[in-house]
């Protein structure tokens, strides 16, 4: 027997009803600074959000939504509406390529990379970012004798390619203003891989959502490098803290170490600290 329309239409409905109840439970089970990065997300997707919407699929009060909205509009991040938010033209957006950030706190990023080498031992596995302050680090691991480095980085295999290390250059798509290697191929690869010690570097590090870059497809495969190493050290000059991009790729707590220069500000090195990450300060 067919089912009447009133039957299918209460089905549906019923559908719908526990598809909403399970996004609001989820919504209601997520961390801030996973909740703030899944608007950041839908910024991204849709280039605006609305609070009665976020409400409703987080389940979760228009308060506390506003309350995250103002918040990452204080961060340059999204674009305060009445009703909700627009993705911003904001500086934190950008993606400058490698050489425009090559000159950029050019000496504090020497001194980042003499304390990284110091916290490594020969014939350790390390993992290398891709970056300027990573490939200062790569110019300082050079005076070891045997390492294995593994890196989405094509400067820092080219770089380190007269030495007698093991190089191992992940695949993927290169992303040519960062000469970094992203995507499922790059995901894949560093999921078989056991390293001793990442050196990440990040373009934004807020002591409260955490370390960010401006590219989705760059923080994936950060994130997979993270979850390949038995020690995360965060390389960032002072300029970087207090700053968000607009993907994210670990909370703090995911950081074992910080190594920046001495003129990050008291507040955010007691941030850190507090989270239980070791500050080194060159």
């Amino acid at each position: 027997m067919l089912r009447s329309r009133r039957g299918r239409s209460n089905e549906k409905k019923a559908i719908e009803g526990k598809s909403l109840e399970a996004a609001a439970q989820a919504g209601s089970n997520m961390l801030i600074g996973e909740r703030r990065q899944h608007v950041l997300s839908l910024l991204q997707r849709d280039g605006r959000v609305l609070v009665s919407e976020l409400s409703e699929s987080l389940g979760i009060s228009s308060i506390t939504i506003r309350k995250d909205l103002d918040y990452l509009a204080s961060k340059g991040l999204v674009q305060r509406t009445h009703g909700g938010a627009l993705a911003p033209q904001s500086t934190t957006m950008l993606d400058p390529s490698l050489k425009e950030k090559e000159q950029h706190q050019f000496k504090e990023k020497q001194l980042i990379a003499a304390a990284a080498a110091k916290l490594v031992k020969d014939g350790q596995c390390i993992l290398l970012d891709s970056g300027t302050t990573t490939t200062a680090i790569a110019r300082a691991l050079r005076r070891f004798s045997h390492l294995t480095v593994v890196t989405n980085a094509v400067n820092i295999a080219a770089e380190l390619s007269d030495t007698d290390f093991d190089i191992i250059l992940i695949g993927g798509t290169l992303r040519k203003n960062s000469f970094s290697l992203v995507g499922p191929l790059a995901e894949d690869v560093l999921r078989e891989i056991h390293a001793d010690i990442l050196f990440l570097g990040v373009d934004g590090f807020d002591t409260q959502i955490g370390v960010t870059t401006p590219n989705v497809l760059e923080a994936r495969v950060n994130r997979a490098m993270v979850k390949a190493s038995k020690r995360v050290i965060a390389a960032c000059d002072s300029t970087k803290f207090s700053r968000c991009s607009l993907a994210l790729i670990v909370p703090p707590t995911a950081i074992h170490t910080v190594i920046t220069d001495a003129h990050i500000s008291e507040s955010d090195t007691e941030a850190l600290r507090n989270v239980g990450i070791e500050v080194v300060i060159v």
